[in-house]
Formats: structure tokens, C-alpha cells, sequence
């Protein structure tokens, strides 16, 4: 046996013309090698070995970029979905501050904080009072302004807390709301006391009426909020705090919503709750 030159496929010794590739073998070269070389490989032997490398590789490619390109477009996708729920939750902001003014349209005020019974002890919010205004006209007229809040007709409409009371970036339970007001003697929400807009002289652009409360854990109908007298920072969570990473939003009473740092000065914030309390209000 020889090898064909031409096609390096076995042939017999006397072969004038190769079987496989039909060349002419009359003055070919000889073929390099003999026996004790052992026999040499075939040429579709080389095809396949190299496809099966190709495919080979091209498996690994794959299986690599479905790890890694998961792993890299992750985060993106996270930003994406964090981006949406803070729109989401300023949008929720801006009903509330909808609502307060469509109240003060019909009533002349804004709410007050709380109702309070004839002991003076707070039995209603604010965030109840505004339900038609957020429509929310049945579950309003399916309070009873008879009982206190967590009465036992009330009780049962703790679950059917309103949307605009809930942030999407957070977890608290389905009963709490999301947002409170900052309520004392010199804010917008003074106790059982309606404020008009006249009475805002700081500027209703400068002074904040509404912010998150992500750990306060305030049933939505309870009639609490956050204390002006004992107000510290933005981000303590007896306060103001966020799921949002770095702040909080806050609506103002020109019905704008604003994103305050928690880097913001507490005395600065503390001049953007009060309604008349002329202070000189720097940039923030």
C-alpha cells in the first residue's frame, strides 16, 4: 500500500490513478514517508477534527455568555426597576398634593392634621379627611366619623389602605402608609387647627408639607405624623427616611415634589416645615 499524494487516502502499491480523488499518479511526487512512519491520517479525519473543535469552542462561547452577559446586565436592570418606583412614588406625592388642594378648593383650607374628640384626643387623620379627594369616595363612606379610627367598624378598613399611600420600593405591611405629615404649631398641619394658603407667608414653594416615613409603621388612618418638636434628620426612622437610597422625597404646598438629601442641614429642613417662620432659606 502507498498514499495518494494528492488526497492522502490508502492506494495500492501498482495504482496508476488514485480511486478516491481520480488524480493521475504517473510522475506525481511521491508521497513523503513509508511505512515505518506509520500510516498517515486521512484527510476527512482532519475536516472532522477540526469542525469538532469549532463547534467545541463555540459551545464555550455560549455557555460563558450565558453567565456572564446575566451578571452584567443585572445591574442595569435593578437602576432601571429603582427608577421606576421613584417615579412611582413621587407620583404618589403629587395625588396627595392633588387632593389637599382640591380639599382646600372645597373647604376653604387645607385638612387639618387630626379630628379630635370632645377630650381633645386626636381620632381622625388628615389622610382619611382627603379620601374623595383621591378617589376614594366608597371607602370614605364607608368610615364611621361616629367611632375613633381603630374603632370596630374602622378597624376592618385598615386593609384596604388607598394606593397612593404605599411606595413600591418598600416593605411595610399592607395597613401602614408610606407618608406623613410634619405636624406643629408652626407647619401647615397644626393640631385640630386648618391652615389657608394666605397663612403660608414663607412661600408655599418653600415649605414642605408631606415626606416618606419608610419605618414609622403609622396605620394609614391613624392620626399621627411626624413631630416638628422632636424632628432630628432626614433618614432617622422615628422620622423622615426612605427606601430610596440618599433621601427622601417630600411634597411641598405648591403641590411640587422634592427629593431632600440626608446630608440636608436639620436646621435647613427644619426651616422648610414652618409656614411663617421667615427664615432666610438657602439653596438646597
Amino acid at each position: 500500500m502507498k498514499t495518494c499524494p494528492f488526497c492522502a487516502e490508502d492506494i495500492q502499491e501498482a495504482a496508476v490513478k488514485c480511486r478516491f480523488c481520480g488524480s493521475d499518479l504517473t510522475g506525481a511526487p511521491a508521497a513523503r514517508g513509508d511505512v515505518a512512519d506509520g500510516p498517515r491520517p486521512r484527510a476527512n479525519s482532519s475536516i472532522s477534527s477540526t469542525w469538532i473543535l469549532v463547534i467545541v469552542l463555540a459551545g464555550g462561547a455560549m455557555l460563558v455568555s450565558a453567565c456572564v452577559l446575566p451578571a452584567l446586565l443585572l445591574p442595569a436592570v435593578q437602576q432601571a426597576r429603582e427608577a421606576a418606583r421613584r417615579t412611582q412614588c413621587r407620583n404618589n406625592l403629587k395625588q396627595i398634593g392633588l387632593a389637599l388642594h382640591n380639599y382646600h378648593d372645597v373647604w376653604g383650607s387645607f385638612p387639618p392634621a387630626y379630628i379630635a374628640d370632645e377630650t381633645g384626643r386626636p381620632i381622625h387623620s388628615w389622610r382619611v379627611l382627603i379620601l374623595p379627594y383621591l378617589g376614594e369616595q366608597v371607602l370614605y363612606d364607608q368610615y364611621d366619623f361616629d367611632e375613633p379610627w381603630d374603632g370596630p367598624n374602622n378597624s376592618r378598613l385598615l386593609g384596604k389602605r388607598p394606593p397612593a399611600y404605599s411606595c413600591p420600593s418598600s416593605d411595610v405591611d399592607a395597613t401602614s402608609t408610606y407618608y406623613a405629615a410634619i405636624a406643629g404649631e408652626p407647619c401647615i398641619f397644626n393640631g385640630d387647627s386648618p391652615t389657608k394658603i394666605g397663612k403660608i407667608t414663607d412661600g408655599t414653594s418653600n415649605t414642605s408639607m408631606v415626606g416618606e416615613v419608610s419605618e414609622m409603621g403609622i396605620p394609614w388612618m391613624e392620626p399621627r405624623d411626624v413631630d416638628f418638636d422632636t424632628y432630628t434628620n432626614i433618614g432617622d426612622p422615628a422620622g423622615f427616611s426612605s427606601d430610596h437610597s440618599g433621601g427622601a422625597f417630600f411634597l411641598f404646598a405648591d403641590g411640587s415634589v422634592q427629593f431632600l438629601s440626608e446630608e440636608t442641614d436639620p436646621d435647613v429642613a427644619r426651616s422648610l416645615f414652618t409656614r411663617a417662620g421667615e427664615e432666610m432659606i438657602p439653596v438646597w
